[in-house]
């Protein structure tokens, strides 16, 4: 079966498996030499695609939900838009949520996601209580911050190199309505968007999309937007009050098979830049149901269609809190002049790291720019990758589909004590993906 991530780059060739038993889990392990974990495949490159792949999607039981103290039991195929659909109505959300409820809580444990919160709730793993992990061999072993602490640390945001997840506890957050008060406030440039995160680093969510083309005294200007769950007192008078937790039905609108790519140029880019920015008034508030708020991409549905046949990818990096502007700066310049146009550029601001050994967020700011594939893309974007290292960043897994081993060991400082873990409880080297091979892990 042909078969491509998210990015739809690249592709490959697989044999695919499911399961819904553990049994049948260990029946694939024993039929197959090497082989990688996968959910609903919407990591953007190549960390879930291997010549033989076994799929979570039928592994989905939510196993345990108490709904007094906020705390679910999930098998790893699990949703996090099945979770929402349980937890949101009885009074509770996620923790930590990345730009889609299409993952599965597997993966969202494999990449260690993060989201609008970060700064101030760290990534997906921080809320997670416990989970089981089947090693190579078929033993199933129990891990968390206090149990076989060192698997833990290395499974969370592990690319699922080490086992497969079979299931999770995690701790929810409680929330009094499915709404957001939502602010917006619009920035003239870089350095005035990064202030704006710095004055509301004490607000739970904080977000910014920023233009990427925009030159001189434009280049960063950007679109603020702030975040926090409504309380029913918010509500009040409005058309949601009478039913605050209830789940909004939203239209899905679908891009066709075969968009056409011409579509995305510098132009459009430019021309969708120029009306998205001066579309946002200079400040403003309003409710918005969590959907709009936290998953505003998920209303289109196979968006990744725009870009054409030939795919996208997202480079994401983070760089420290201390060197951030400047980088950011340096790689703003060079975008805004190259020939490469990103369609999509978000920023965020990081809180402190949680010490798993591959986990992506450190204090500081990331940005994330999706670009389609072009023949001369990667070659651009290993000059964006001196700008990362020089400033003592790295680049997301999830989204990766082209860094070099050299940026992966040079970036990740536990990059050796994953690769050692990883020969201690793999030594047959079951796990692995056209993404462990390409950074020799």
């Amino acid at each position: 079966m042909n078969i491509a991530n998210w990015g739809k780059y690249p592709t490959i060739d697989a044999r695919i498996r499911g399961f819904r038993t553990v049994g049948d889990l260990k029946d694939s392990f024993q039929d197959a030499a090497t082989l990688i974990a996968r959910g609903l495949g919407r990591c953007y490159g190549d960390s879930s695609l291997w010549s033989t792949i076994v799929s979570t999607l039928k592994f989905n039981r939510i196993l345990a939900f108490d709904a007094e103290e906020g705390i679910m039991r999930c098998e790893a195929g699990t949703s996090l838009e099945e979770v929402l659909d349980v937890a949101v109505p009885c009074g509770w959300f996620l923790p930590v949520t990345p730009g889609t409820k299409h993952v599965t809580l597997g993966g969202a444990i494999a990449s260690d996601v993060h989201g609008k919160n970060h700064h101030k709730e760290g990534a997906f793993s921080d809320h997670v209580l416990s989970m089981e992990v089947m090693l190579h061999d078929g033993e199933i072993i129990a891990c968390s911050h206090r149990e076989r602490q060192g698997l833990f640390t290395a499974v969370c945001g592990g690319m699922g190199l080490l086992g497969v997840i079979l299931n999770a506890t995690f701790r929810l957050k409680k929330i009094e309505t499915a709404y957001i008060m939502q602010r917006t406030i619009r920035a003239a440039d870089l350095d005035e968007v990064m202030d704006l995160f710095e004055q509301y680093a004490d607000a739970t969510y904080s977000v910014a999309w920023i233009d990427c083309i925009a030159k001189e005294k434009k280049r960063g200007r950007s679109v603020f937007m702030l975040g926090e769950h409504a309380l029913r007192k918010d509500l009040e008078g409005s058309q949601f009050a009478e039913r605050p937790l209830e789940i909004s039905l939203r239209k899905r609108l679908n891009i066709p098979s075969q968009f056409p790519s011409f579509v995305l140029n510098r132009f459009s880019a430019k021309a969708f830049n120029f009306v998205y920015f001066q579309r946002a008034k200079t400040e403003r508030s309003a409710v918005a149901d969590f959907d709009t708020f936290f998953y505003p991409l998920d209303a289109i549905g196979h968006w990744n269609r725009i870009y054409g046949s030939k795919g996208f990818t997202q480079y994401q990096c983070v760089m420290p809190r201390d060197t951030s502007k400047q980088g950011l700066r340096s790689l703003l310049n060079i975008i805004s002049w190259g020939g490469e146009v990103p369609f999509l550029a978000v920023l965020k601001l990081f809180g402190k790291g949680n010490g798993n050994l591959l986990s992506f967020p450190m204090e500081g700011y990331t940005l994330a720019l999706d670009f389609p594939i072009t023949p001369t893309l990667f070659s651009f974007l290993d000059s964006l990758d001196k700008i990362v290292l020089d400033y003592g960043g790295r680049l997301y897994l999830a989204k990766d589909a082209r860094m070099s081993g050299e940026m992966f060991r040079r970036s990740y400082g536990n990059a050796a004590r994953f690769i050692d873990l990883k020969h201690q409880l793999d030594g047959s080297d079951k796990f692995r993906s056209l993404q462990s091979e390409r950074l020799e892990i």
